[in-house]
């Protein structure tokens, strides 16, 4: 993946000609699952922060956006003076010393009836950003949201994977689905679980 980094505005469109996935696999799911569940909230009528964002939300086309970055803007302990409609943590919770300081955070920037969305890896092999501390099932992800404050009736979760996936991130890292990464679902095999929860 290194030489693809160093390379990628060159090869990505000869990647996308020939219809190779070259991104990662254990994220293709997860994106076509939450981009379909925040499209139902009408993005543009949405502000939305994203915290230590990337370029994988901002197509949504939403009223505002802003993003952040981790560690220079630490949720544990860090707020803004400003509430949002809808906040978006992407497989950056796993790397929180105090994943429960930060959700207190982010629901206390929610305007009422506000949105958080939130991923995290689960199969995925120890990765230090600086820190790697947590993983969660769904089960373990509602009741987390809820002892930060949301209800559980507000809350949605789901996850993919599947042996495949988990056993090619095992030996090289963050595979890319390619051409063949079966996106077959087998729940027993998570890689990724996200959750949507409502502020009340």
């Amino acid at each position: 993946m290194g030489w693809l980094q160093n390379n990628k505005e060159k090869i990505i469109p000869i990647l996308k000609f020939i219809r190779y996935d070259h991104k990662q696999w254990v994220r293709t799911i997860m994106y076509r699952k939450c981009y379909a569940l925040l499209s139902q909230l009408h993005p543009e009528k949405l502000d939305t922060l994203e915290i230590s964002g990337a370029d994988n939300w901002q197509h949504l086309g939403f009223k505002s956006y802003l993003a952040t970055q981790y560690p220079e803007f630490d949720i544990c302990k860090d707020k803004l003076d400003k509430q949002f409609d809808l906040i978006i943590a992407d497989q950056i919770f796993e790397h929180l010393l105090y994943p429960y300081r930060a959700a207190k955070n982010v629901y206390e920037m929610l305007k009422p009836g506000g949105y958080f969305l939130v991923a995290t890896p689960f199969l995925i092999k120890i990765h230090p950003m600086p820190e790697d501390c947590t993983r969660w099932t769904e089960t373990g992800m509602k009741y987390f949201l809820n002892e930060c404050g949301f209800e559980l009736e507000n809350i949605i979760t789901d996850s993919w994977g599947n042996k495949s996936c988990v056993r090619a991130n095992l030996h090289r890292g963050w595979a890319p689905r390619g051409w063949f990464g079966s996106l077959k679902n087998q729940a027993y095999f998570p890689v990724v679980v996200w959750a949507l929860a409502r502020k009340n």
